[in-house]
């Protein structure tokens, strides 16, 4: 169990437990939820190449925030990893959550990755991968990098 009594932890499998998640993200106008859902089903992207995860966030053992790390797709260099499909529920927002899974996601990336990479379309989330040492970056399919 980790601060707050939160819990992080790889999981395999994106059931129902999901679902409020997913519904709450969609709501709010962040497609990338149902992406996630939809390419884990067809197989597309299951967060299980070499050096992917996938963690949970679970408070109390309810899941409150999810997040991934796969090899980048879109690049051929196999040392860039992406954080991917980060979300946390808006009631859990402003209490470490969000932070804890991008913190675990780089220590799991540094056996694997030299350089972290993702997109974000909002203020919000590029103050806050900023503010955990991400740095603005111009370029396709990017915003924000990281070098491990």
């Amino acid at each position: 169990m980790g601060r707050h009594g939160l819990d992080i932890e790889a999981i395999e499998s994106l059931d129902a437990e999901a679902d409020a998640l997913i519904a709450e993200a969609s709501a709010q106008g962040f497609g990338f939820m149902e992406r996630l859902c939809r390419e884990w089903l067809d197989g597309t992207n299951r967060f299980d190449g070499p050096g992917e995860i996938f963690l949970a966030a679970r408070l109390d053992s309810r899941i409150v925030g999810v997040g991934g790390l796969n090899r980048d797709p879109y690049t051929d260099d196999p040392s860039v990893g992406r954080v991917r499909h980060l979300y946390v529920l808006a009631d859990f927002r402003e209490q470490g959550i969000g932070r804890a899974l991008v913190e675990r996601l780089a220590s799991a990336a540094r056996p694997h990755f030299a350089m972290l990479r993702l997109r974000t379309d909002t203020g919000r989330g590029a103050r806050f991968y900023e503010s955990l040492g991400f740095h603005r970056t111009e370029g396709d399919a990017v915003t924000h990098t990281m070098h491990l």
